[in-house]
């Protein structure tokens, strides 16, 4: 049974910073692409970031290129992206997802506010 649950978010003041999590059970993560995304309230979802299974490149969305950081633990079978410099733009919900499938996590949230 795929399952994805993501956890680390919080309230952070601009300019701080804050590591998620996402643990996947079911599945070995190194062997399929992953993402994250969010949205923010009132908006549609935002691809963050990915790293592919193939030699783990990733890229990242241009509003937080230089800012986040997206990795992976295969033996943890975990995927993190460690967000810095976070700005009031940065709060949304955050999910993980198995990239191009219908497995997401429940998402955690991030709220950036001083």
């Amino acid at each position: 049974q795929v399952q994805l649950v993501e956890y680390g978010g919080g309230s952070v003041q601009p300019g701080g910073s804050l590591r998620l999590s996402c643990a996947a059970s079911g599945f070995t993560i190194s062997s399929y692409s992953m993402s994250w995304h969010r949205q923010a309230p009132g908006k549609g979802r935002e691809l963050v970031a990915n790293i592919t299974s193939s030699g783990g490149s990733t890229n990242y969305a241009d509003s937080v290129k230089g800012r986040f950081t997206l990795s992976r633990d295969n033996v943890k079978n975990t995927l993190y992206v460690q967000m810095t410099s976070l700005k009031p733009e940065d709060t949304a919900v955050y999910s993980c997802s198995r990239q191009f499938t219908n497995y997401w996590g429940q998402g955690t949230q991030v709220t950036v506010s001083s």
